[in-house]
């Protein structure tokens, strides 16, 4: 693999299979780059089936990044008690799977372009609201449409750490087209009868 992105994140998925690790502990060792590493670690879970309790702390802890790179900050931070999540073995093994799956994918779409734009400052920033959006999307309760904005932040993740600026483009570009199918797919839910009573129930 030629990618930053898959590179590092297998190695992290692979130490966390030898020794459990919190998400303080990987911020604390990836610094910078712990922005889009730990934001690509808390958004392929919902790539998978995942049991109830998992995509809250892992879709704030995106919101929260996404934020943090929106205001400016290069320092990631998280609030103790979703710093404190440990990623069970089992998903982790998952997570290596599923990965090397698409690092295929990855390579044939990212690579260092346009780096003035992917450099910017103002461009950090943009790429921190469109993942917070994302997050913010993935984290509501509309059915099947979690792959959707995770695609969306699995690209912009690769695309800030590869410093591709035309990867970044496309991702904008996504990010609008995510934004009006979950809100087709939400108006469609909201027009079928009993949505919410089976929602609720």
């Amino acid at each position: 693999m030629n990618l930053r992105f898959s590179q590092d994140l297998e190695a992290l998925l692979t130490l966390l299979g030898e020794k459990p690790l919190t998400l303080g502990d990987i911020l604390t060792e990836t610094s910078e780059r712990g922005f889009s590493l730990v934001i690509g670690l808390l958004a392929l879970p919902f790539l998978l089936p995942m049991p109830p309790g998992f995509a809250g702390p892992l879709g704030l802890g995106c919101l929260i990044l996404g934020a943090q790179m929106a205001i400016g900050r290069r320092s990631p931070w998280l609030p103790k008690r979703i710093a404190q999540f440990q990623f069970p073995n089992w998903l982790v093994l998952n997570l290596l799977n599923l990965l090397r799956r698409i690092t295929g994918v990855l390579e044939k779409l990212a690579r260092p372009r346009l780096r003035q734009l992917a450099e910017s400052h103002y461009i950090w920033r943009l790429n921190g609201v469109c993942i917070a959006w994302l997050a913010f999307l993935l984290m509501l309760p509309i059915p099947f449409t979690n792959p959707i904005p995770t695609a969306g932040i699995l690209l912009l993740a690769v695309a800030t750490l590869e410093e591709d600026g035309l990867l970044m483009c496309i991702a904008y570009g996504l990010t609008i087209a995510i934004t009006l199918a979950v809100a087709g797919i939400g108006y469609a839910l909201w027009q079928s009868p009993g949505f919410f009573q089976d929602l609720l129930g």
